[in-house]
């Protein structure tokens, strides 16, 4: 297959194309059109930036988008420092005992029961060594036993905790953001810096950046992404932030 930069530069003029009326048609700036013709992958903001403007770039020549991406992905993408590193357990989730466990509610509720069962059994014990011991005495009428003591209503089941995101781009950077169940909230747009974007929030919330030019906000706290090439994905929740890998990154259209 012919070289990927000289396919598209070829259509181009053979559709007697200016690279400005490509910019104006497709919304990519010329100097990154330049470069996916001239193959100067390193002039652009990323592989995931380059894969999208090779789809866009090859539809709006009437070339197959499909096979220019396949064809990238075969000769130039490689996997990234961060794809690489084995996913390790958090602390929290080594601590986690095995098992069902039991809910807190319930376990209060048969605390309390025993309590109040431990209480009457002492009671009774004490009165009857009471009585055993003492001068028998005559009962006085009209008095009622004391009543047992209300039992307190327990608490519902506590509502889940959602996961709170924020972006704040410190340079054009490639978002993709879904929520649990694949459900898009941005779909694959470029960002650019100088406006946070909304705070989103969800169970669980899938996350890929083309490269590190963003600050995020995750409940709260200000986390750094690291200067990749290759883009990074995560899993956010309400308990922090996890790298997603492999077929577990969420892919926008």
């Amino acid at each position: 297959m012919p070289e990927i930069g000289a396919m598209l530069r070829e259509a181009r003029m053979r559709a007697r194309l200016d690279v400005s009326e490509i910019e104006a048609q497709t919304k990519i700036r010329a100097k990154y059109l330049r470069a996916l013709e001239n193959e100067e992958w390193g002039l652009l903001p990323g592989p995931t930036f380059v894969k999208s403007f090779l789809r866009t770039y090859g539809e709006a020549l009437g070339l197959d988008a499909k096979l220019l991406v396949e064809e990238y992905k075969l000769r130039h993408e490689r996997l990234s420092d961060v794809e690489m590193q084995p996913i390790m357990p958090t602390p929290r989730d080594q601590r986690r005992p095995v098992g069902a466990s039991v809910p807190r509610g319930a376990l209060a509720l048969l605390v309390l029961v025993a309590l109040i069962v431990a209480l009457g059994i002492l009671g009774l014990s004490s009165r009857d060594h009471a009585n055993t011991t003492s001068t028998p005495t005559a009962r006085p009428t009209g008095l009622r036993p004391p009543a047992a003591a209300p039992v307190p209503a327990t608490r519902g089941t506590p509502r889940r905790r959602l996961a709170r995101l924020q972006l704040t781009p410190t340079g054009p950077v490639y978002v993709c953001l879904q929520a649990a169940g694949g459900r898009p909230l941005i779909n694959g747009a470029i960002l650019t810096p100088g406006t946070p974007s909304r705070v989103y929030r969800g169970r669980r919330l899938l996350l890929t950046l083309g490269n590190g030019s963003v600050r995020m906000r995750v409940n709260g706290h200000v986390l750094s992404v690291p200067q990749v090439s290759n883009g990074v994905s995560y899993s956010i929740t309400a308990r922090g932030r996890r790298p997603l890998t492999g077929a577990r990154r969420p892919r926008c259209a």
